[in-house]
């Protein structure tokens, strides 16, 4: 989990992450459409919806983008291209373990660039659980460490199913059950904590630990899918060291 936070700081500090601001609204966009789709346009009933406008607007997301991204999830905009979520498996370099979140409207096209990028860094595709069991689903909240206590988030969070919370510089993370997800989400907004990102992602269930040039050539790989347009989320079984993340700084 802190190999995760600290990789993240990194990749804030290098701008990779979702660097273009279009690239970024059009993958927020698509996040929004499918929860409309699935759960209907509604805020106060499509809980998965209401996290991904709120993820949107922390963004900056126009307010005419995020309307006719809910029209085109409820259906309300005929000419939209029909989206649906997708989630591929492989192993980068080494053997790390990868799973691949996307949202497109051309599997093929799609799973050829997905290929093209893994081969290319000296990985390979997998077959559909062949990595997936290692992996569980959990809920993701970060709250800003500035005016909080951890102790009390602790609190809070633990009596709402919360399992882990990790405190640092910047934020506070709290981890959950994918059940508690919404527990935890209403118990902080019930005592007024501002809550910076929440989101369901797929967290391992152990890590590995490769020598600081290999981890720097999977994270490398990782960067590259994450540019890739239809791809919205990459998780991977790495471990994040601080010697790892100094070799991907002059790779």
């Amino acid at each position: 989990m802190s190999g995760h936070s600290k990789w993240k700081t990194i990749k804030h500090q290098k701008g990779i992450a979702d660097a273009r601001k279009g690239q970024r609204f059009t993958r927020l966009a698509r996040e929004i459409a499918i929860a409309a789709r699935e759960g209907g346009g509604s805020l106060d009933s499509n809980f998965r919806l209401r996290l991904a406008v709120d993820k949107a607007r922390s963004n900056s997301m126009p307010k005419e983008n995020i309307e006719r991204a809910i029209k085109r999830g409820t259906g309300e905009d005929k000419e939209a291209a029909a989206f649906e979520t997708v989630m591929y498996e492989g192993y980068g370099p080494h053997g790390a373990g990868l799973l691949m979140q996307v949202v497109t409207d051309n599997k093929n096209r799609t799973v050829a660039e997905l290929r093209r990028v893994v081969t290319r860094a000296g990985g390979s595709m997998a077959e559909a659980g062949a990595v997936g069991w290692q992996f569980a689903r959990k809920a993701y909240i970060t709250v800003p460490a500035e005016g909080n206590d951890p102790d009390k988030i602790l609190e809070i969070a633990a009596d709402a199913g919360a399992d882990d919370v990790i405190p640092s510089d910047d934020e506070i993370e709290v981890f959950a059950p994918a059940e508690s997800f919404h527990a935890v989400v209403q118990a902080l907004e019930k005592a007024s904590v501002k809550i910076v990102e929440s989101e369901l992602r797929m967290e391992p269930n152990q890590r590995i630990e490769l020598a600081p040039d290999e981890a720097a050539q999977v994270m490398k790989l990782i960067e590259q899918l994450e540019e890739l347009d239809d791809v919205q989320n990459v998780y991977s079984n790495l471990e994040i060291t601080d010697a790892a993340l100094a070799a991907l700084e002059t790779a």
